[in-house]
């Protein structure tokens, strides 16, 4: 029987799943796809870093085999965004990116507490909770011949980093895991939204031409 921490992250997991897939559907729906392509850019942006995360630790059967209930989520998301994208009315701006804070800083910890039940260092799990949070939208912007947004000047992945790195070390100064993670998650969420309301960006680098 789930303890109560886990039921509210397996529910909190399924609202991110929802969010990354949703933004799938609004690129999907930019590029003026068919149903098809909307369902591959929601399933990828949704899943496609778990899947990648699962594969590099070996942990197959990955999450989304074991349990099908994330690709019901993502193909409801999928139709209920193309069912919208006409509505006059639209969600106001800040939603979906505040929504996409949420499940970033979930999906950071998820990844980072998956690779450290295998046994991997802190380091690793940094990175499996970075991959988790940024390499489906990556592999969405790709597929929509775009350059990914986290290769670019927005605080995406950095806020990945920082959440995995608090989150790892929280752990190894003998925190119970719900503290850590609701100090990565808070973060994440935090530094991410700072980011969007602040118009807060890394510095870009640029090779001069003589």
């Amino acid at each position: 029987m789930p303890t109560l921490v886990e039921q509210i992250v397996y529910v909190s997991d399924m609202f991110g799943t929802a969010v990354f897939a949703f933004s799938g559907v609004l690129v999907a729906g930019r590029l003026r796809m068919d149903a098809f392509g909307v369902m591959v850019l929601a399933a990828v942006t949704a899943i496609g870093g778990g899947t990648i995360r699962d594969m590099i630790l070996g942990a197959t059967p990955v999450f989304w085999v074991r349990d099908p209930i994330y690709i019901l989520v993502i193909i409801t998301t999928a139709l209920f965004g193309m069912s919208i994208a006409k509505l006059p009315r639209r969600l106001p701006w800040y939603v979906l990116p505040v929504a996409d804070a949420f499940g970033l800083a979930l999906f950071t910890v998820i990844g980072a507490q998956k690779a450290l039940s295998f046994g991997t260092s802190g380091l690793i799990a940094v990175i499996m909770g970075t991959m988790t949070g940024v390499a489906g939208g990556m592999i969405r912007d790709v597929l929509a011949r775009e350059v990914p947004m986290v290769l670019q000047k927005e605080i995406y992945a950095t806020a990945c980093i920082l959440g995995g790195i608090l989150y790892t070390v929280a752990l190894e100064m003998n925190m119970d895991r719900v503290s850590a993670m609701l100090i990565s998650m808070t973060a994440v969420f935090g530094l991410r939204v700072a980011a969007i309301y602040w118009h807060l960006s890394l510095p870009t680098f640029s090779l001069q031409r003589q």
